[in-house]
């Protein structure tokens, strides 16, 4: 409390000193060299810069600030926008504007496989997809071409990608767990499909059948 009541007496005393003063004239130096001396001593931060040049420099950083800023605006939007782009690519079906595009995505990762065995695995994971995008294609307005097409392409997947392990791997258990998730997929479609998408899909459930190994 005595130290705040100090302060206070200061202050006024200062301000007194100023009142005294003429209009239109300044404090005396002694005056200034007494009041600056006060106020470093009570805040020792303001020795390490000049109080004057604090306002310029303040006003300097401000357009920076707001460069950065505006900065990582538009690079969260160009992620989102990336982002929302390659989930709609992802969620393509046959027929859509992206669908070539997605296609694309996946015959470069199989191409930038570095080994048989993982360029096995993609081309069995794009057999999957072909037989997800068949079963959200039934039922479409004008499936029927494009039904016929993608088990076409699924099986084609199938084939290169089985023939590929069975190199790599003879007798690898990733190709049994990939027939019986496919005839999982697959089986319960047939019901949905007309006679030509029927007989192609149990084609292909007859060539997966015969990928399981007898228990």
């Amino acid at each position: 409390m005595g130290r705040g009541r100090r302060s206070r007496e200061r202050v006024l005393g200062h301000l007194t000193e100023l009142r005294r003063l003429p209009l239109g004239g300044g404090p005396a130096a002694a005056f200034r060299e007494r009041l600056r001396a006060e106020l470093l001593s009570a805040h020792p931060a303001l020795l390490s810069a000049d109080p004057v040049r604090r306002p310029a420099r303040r006003s300097r950083r401000r357009p920076a600030r707001r460069l950065s800023w505006l900065s990582q605006v538009a690079t969260f939007g160009l992620t989102a926008a990336m982002m929302l782009s390659a989930f709609a690519t992802y969620q393509a079906l046959p027929g859509d504007t992206l669908y070539p595009l997605k296609r694309a995505a996946e015959s470069t990762l199989v191409r930038l496989s570095t080994d048989d065995v993982q360029r096995a695995e993609r081309e069995l994971i794009s057999a999957k997809t072909r037989a997800s995008e068949v079963d959200r294609l039934l039922g479409s307005s004008g499936d029927g071409p494009l039904v016929t097409k993608t088990l076409t392409e699924m099986e084609e997947s199938t084939r290169s990608g089985i023939s590929r392990l069975e190199r790599a791997e003879p007798r690898s258990p990733k190709i049994n767990r990939f027939a019986r998730d496919q005839k999982n997929m697959v089986e319960p479609m047939l019901e949905r499909m007309d006679g030509d998408q029927q007989d192609k899909a149990t084609g292909y459930l007859d060539y997966i059948d015969g990928l399981v190994a007898p228990r």
